[in-house]
Order: C-alpha cells, then structure tokens, then sequence
C-alpha cells in the first residue's frame, strides 16, 4: 500500500495524539516549514483529499457533518488497522535521498 508523506503524517499525529480523535486544525501545521507555503484554502482542500484516501482505505474513521452535498470532517480516529500501521512506521528507519 502505497502512503504520501501527508498520510504518514496523519497516521502518526493521530497515533501519537493524547485523546482518542484529532482535530483536522492541527494537521495544518505540517506546512508549517515549508518553503513554497501553498495558500490556506488549497491547504485545506489537500488536506481533506488525504484524509479521505485513509478512510477509503480504512485506515481511518471521519467524524463531522453531512450536507445534502458533501461531508465536513472535523475529526478523524484510527482504526486497528491505521493503528497496526502507524506503528510499523515510527519503528521504520526514514530512507536518505541518495541519488545513485
């Protein structure tokens, strides 16, 4: 299964997070050092798209409010199996981007 660096990010938030569900507002910080800092709406927009990859993959569980169009999320849980793998990443060692 193949996972962004957002994705592994969300895993690892929510693992490590002292409540059972995380605020989707403190996902925003990953762009917090980046160089090219997109805009705030189009941060959003990302954000959600990942979150709603880890759901279709059941790796999480969203929680918020449904409108005849779409759903607002505002808080996303683990499932066992995000958990399982959220695990095996903060044992994994990162890979160094040589160039070979």
């Amino acid at each position: 299964m193949k996972i962004s660096r957002l994705q592994r990010y969300i895993l690892l938030n929510c693992y490590l997070a002292k409540r059972d569900r995380l605020l989707k507002k403190k996902l925003f910080s990953f762009y917090g050092k980046a160089v090219k800092k997109p805009k705030a709406k189009d941060i959003n927009d990302i954000i959600t798209r990942s979150i709603n990859l880890l759901i279709k993959k059941d790796l999480t569980v969203g929680f918020g409010s449904k409108t005849s169009q779409k759903w607002y999320i505002r808080e996303i849980k683990l499932t066992p199996a995000g958990r399982k793998l959220a695990k095996k990443f903060l044992g994994e060692q990162r890979k160094l981007p040589f160039k070979k």
